[in-house]
């Protein structure tokens, strides 16, 4: 395979393994005359996956119309995703509000992300029988209701939990399928920029929320945080159900892809065998489940081919502007819907997938241990921060996102481009996990430096500890892009149940942390918790050096 990703020990197909760029040393294929490639530099790029010829496949729609879709649901995105932190600047101000404790305040927060988590199961198996766009519709609905419920709770404490489980089960599509929208979307060579902004989305409005809410809740009242999101929600709404069609789609598959699938074309023997055989010459080398396809950008692509290979039925027609705005659009899958459901649980235990769930799951939840912290710490001695004040310490962390999704938007496609020519044009989705060096320095850094700096804030300041919380912020953005990239590359049929398993992992994860983060740091103390949970997350990073076949270059 090269570059120090491991040989498999038998002959049973690597998935993700592929033929990317054409190379000199290589000796010339009969069949590349069917295969499709971009060609629009100046060495061509082999389209992966290898698409059909079907107008409705959504890479065959112009790329300016996938962007769009791209924009829209990573804007709806910044809008769900200020709901897991809408309290996060608001903690004390509610406790005294409703009259409860801190921890019962927290929770909140804690029962909305089990929500999110326990409906990622079920969508899952929705988007797998019925597509995504459905679900994207739903949510939105979700959000605009909930939220206004939850401006309008008055002093009904119980009524406000049930509003947050309900807000919870809206933002679950968006944190659990966009990330396999882009890979619906997308070629490989196209994701990672674009995979990095979905990310952004996710975490950078999160971190945003805050910095607005605590001057929100001081000038006009914390209901108007639940409003303002029904708000934007709502104006999104339209935006939504006229321009994201379906993306999930049911490509049928070509016989001659086919054939080169199954290794039965005369494709002549490589002298050294570790270029990939002819399973490899198309997407991954496992074929792709049929109701997460791809197809072929007509539009953008020179690609002229000699020959065409046999096709015994012709592209159906396109679908219409009115069919596209409809919910569903058929079914994807014929699968039962609770099999499909209860599918992520044994993934917990596939390998990349665990190492997905580590790489992004704990690093936002130790971002839920700081926030903690901000709100019990720096709203007492010896800095007595008010909400709004406690809500601007989040514009460090915003910042962090957006230096993150910047690094992870020019290393994750320029490194993987880098180790793609050292290959041979030969590309490896372990080149993914090469982001996880650039987590393990900021993102370990920024828990080592934030709990020596908060525990003395006095000394220190609130600058200091912010600028770290930024570091944190940073390294967690590159280990979701990382992770993200390598699940859809690596392991595409199964991307969706992967991305549940994230979705369920994470905020499970963060839920347990607003149980117990407050006690745990009041019986430990600030120095001695970070330096235990930044520890871990350097043994969690080292884990990369296995799943990545010790690459090298």
């Amino acid at each position: 395979m090269g570059l120090g990703v491991l040989e498999p020990k038998t002959s049973q197909h690597v998935p993700g393994t592929s033929f990317i760029i054409d190379d000199a040393s290589r000796p010339p294929l009969d069949q590349d005359s069917y295969l499709k490639y971009d060609r629009s530099g100046p060495v061509p790029i082999l389209l992966v996956p290898q698409p059909s010829d079907d107008p409705n496949d959504p890479l065959n729609w112009p790329r300016w119309k996938r962007d769009i879709i791209l924009v829209i649901l990573s804007t709806v995105s910044v809008i769900a995703s200020t709901l897991s932190p809408l309290l996060a600047a608001n903690t004390v101000t509610l406790s005294l509000y409703f009259r409860r404790d801190f921890t019962q305040t927290a929770l909140l927060t804690g029962y909305h992300l089990c929500a999110v988590g326990a409906a990622g199961f079920i969508f899952v198996a929705s988007a797998r029988i019925w597509g995504k766009r459905h679900l994207y519709l739903l949510g939105t609905i979700l959000i605009i209701v909930s939220s206004a419920w939850g401006g309008a709770v008055g002093t009904n404490f119980t009524s406000l939990l049930w509003a947050r489980v309900v807000q919870g089960v809206g933002l679950a599509p968006f944190e659990a399928l966009v990330n396999a929208s882009v890979g619906d979307l997308y070629y490989l060579h196209e994701r990672g920029t674009r995979m990095a902004l979905s990310n952004l989305a996710l975490f950078g409005g999160a971190f945003f929320t805050p910095v607005l809410v605590g001057k929100i809740t001081h000038t006009i009242g914390w209901e108007w945080s639940f409003y303002l999101v029904a708000i934007f929600a709502g104006a999104l709404l339209p935006l939504i159900f006229f321009f994201v069609p379906e993306t999930a789609f049911d490509r049928p598959i070509n016989p001659y892809v086919e054939a080169l699938e199954n290794g039965t074309s005369n494709r002549p023997m490589e002298e050294d065998q570790h270029f990939p055989t002819t399973t490899n010459l198309i997407s991954e080398k496992s074929r792709p489940d049929p109701s997460n396809p791809t197809s072929f950008e007509k539009h953008d692509y020179d690609t002229k081919t000699d020959t065409t290979p046999p096709s015994s039925t012709l592209p159906p027609p396109k679908v219409t502007f009115a069919q596209s705005l409809l919910p569903f659009n058929g079914r994807k899958s014929n699968a039962n819907f609770f099999k499909l459901a209860l599918r992520p649980f044994p993934l917990f235990f596939h390998p990349a997938v665990l190492w997905a769930c580590l790489i992004q799951g704990t690093l936002i939840g130790w971002t839920v241990m700081i926030g903690v912290v901000l709100a019990a710490i720096f709203l007492g001695p010896p800095l007595w921060f008010s909400e709004v004040e406690t809500g601007y310490m989040y514009t460090g962390p915003f910042v962090g996102a957006v230096i993150g999704f910047i690094i992870s938007g020019l290393l994750a496609d320029w490194s993987t481009k880098f180790m793609i020519r050292r290959n041979k044009g030969v590309y490896e989705p372990e080149f993914r996990i090469v982001l996880v060096a650039a987590q393990l320095v900021f993102g370990c850094v920024g828990l080592y430096g934030f709990g020596i700096t908060a525990q003395d804030v006095g000394r220190y300041g609130w600058f200091v500890p912010d600028m770290f919380f930024a570091f944190e912020v940073a390294g967690m953005v590159m280990g979701a892009v990382s992770s993200a990239l390598y699940i859809v590359d690596a392991h595409r049929e199964i991307a969706v149940e992967a991305f549940t398993c994230l979705l369920v992992f994470k905020n499970i994860f963060s839920f347990g942390l607003t149980w117990g983060a407050y006690n745990w740091l009041i019986a430990a103390g600030i120095v001695r918790t970070f330096y235990i949970i930044a520890s871990i997350q350097v043994a969690i990073c080292l884990l990369s050096i296995p799943m990545s076949g010790s690459i090298s270059l």
